[in-house]
């Protein structure tokens, strides 16, 4: 069993002990019996049954009452299904990054016809951000949104974006042109089903799931698709992007329990030279390593969400630091465990074996681990420069 200590820190309240409790039995009741054959399928209801269990209200504010979105619950819940089963985890997140931006800058028009819909499952979303030869440098991207009438005319292309395919909606960043660089950009809503709109193609990946790239070609879109101010885009999706990188470190943290749960029961039940692999040093070294990196990662990460809710209008360096923290040393110990487990650590299906490739693509997605280096950089600097 996963230790659960650390919900007595003073970061979380009772509710939130509360919610770990409910989402941890509710993934242990009935994650399993989900199918994985067929990720497009295992997505869909994933998200409807996270929808029907109401953990998806989560993952958006109530439009009825516009709470704002809580941190630490979104943190908790990653964690724990990410230390059941990444595609549940990956399910949930997309719900959330896919429609923060109706939660944070959405017109109230829009937050009704939308958020009702994806906090209850009946509609999956997308974030549709990069580019093909712009990933961390959104500032470099070229997709366009062209003035016409009352509205606008979409042309370029998305790529890596997650739910690809099989999302109902879509936030799309698009050049407008108010300035040059990242001043330029704008966001918009855009339906699956909008004429233009085209999956070009689907995308493999070691971890599978939705994935794909999008086409939009004189995609036409009413001016009520816009989302906040024209040219306001970039600081949209970073503003979206500080709340839920301390999600994605949530995540790491949950991959990195269950390898250390995983190599707990391999290393107290397997025996070598006649004695538990445990009464070994160096095996000890392992899971002392492993336990000081999963504690370090839980601080750091539910500093920042705790921050968040406290009332931080930003917290850029703390999210970064979480990130990176958590998925590098997550990436350490599921290698870890990985080793203690020998020869089963690399047979495929092995629920370590699903760990490894689980872990890899959160030190990249959201802001890559040297992306996230420079940001702590110039966000340090600053911080010493103000003093």
């Amino acid at each position: 069993m996963a230790d659960i200590s650390f919900l007595s820190w003073p970061f979380f309240e009772e509710c939130h002990r509360k919610l770990a409790h409910e989402i941890d039995q509710w993934a242990a009741k009935s994650l399993g019996s989900i199918s994985h054959e067929n990720n497009d399928a295992a997505c869909r209801e994933l998200v409807s049954e996270l929808g029907a269990a109401g953990f998806l209200s989560y993952s958006a504010i109530d439009p009825d009452t516009n709470s704002s979105l809580d941190v630490r619950s979104l943190c908790l819940i990653r964690e724990t299904l990410a230390r059941h089963d990444g595609l549940a985890d990956f399910s949930f997140a997309m719900q959330g990054l896919g429609t923060g931006v109706i939660s944070l800058f959405g017109s109230q028009a829009q937050k009704q016809e939308w958020l009702p819909l994806t906090r209850t499952g009946k509609a999956i979303s997308a974030f549709a951000l990069t580019e093909p030869q712009s990933g961390s440098d959104v500032a470099n991207s070229t997709m366009s949104a062209t003035p016409d009438g009352n509205g606008f005319i979409l042309n370029g292309d998305k790529t890596w974006i997650s739910n690809g395919g099989i999302a109902d909606i879509y936030t799309v960043f698009a050049r407008t042109g108010e300035a040059p660089g990242a001043r330029g950009l704008s966001t918009f809503l855009v339906p699956a089903d909008t004429p233009g709109l085209q999956v070009s193609s689907r995308l493999k990946v070691m971890a599978p799931h939705p994935l794909a790239s999008l086409k939009f070609t004189d995609c036409r879109i009413p001016g009520s698709a816009l989302v906040g101010e024209s040219g306001s885009g970039f600081k949209i999706a970073m503003a979206v992007l500080d709340i839920f990188r301390s999600t994605v470190a949530a995540a790491a943290l949950g991959f990195s329990r269950r390898a250390l749960d995983e190599s707990l029961k391999r290393v107290t039940t397997r025996h070598v030279q006649g004695a538990p692999l445990f009464e070994m040093q160096m095996v000890q070294g392992h899971i002392a390593d492993m336990a000081l990196d999963v504690d370090a990662a839980a601080l750091l990460t539910y500093r920042a969400a705790w921050a968040k809710d406290s009332g931080a209008p930003r917290v850029t360096r703390e999210a970064a630091m979480a990130k990176l923290f958590s998925t590098e040393q997550a990436q350490q110990v599921i290698d870890k465990a990985v080793q203690l487990h020998g020869g089963d650590g690399v047979k495929s299906e092995e629920t370590v074996e699903k760990l490894y490739r689980d872990i890899r693509a959160l030190r990249i997605y959201e802001g890559a681990t040297d992306v996230q280096k420079l940001i702590i950089a110039r966000q340090t600097l600053n911080l010493f420069q103000a003093e």
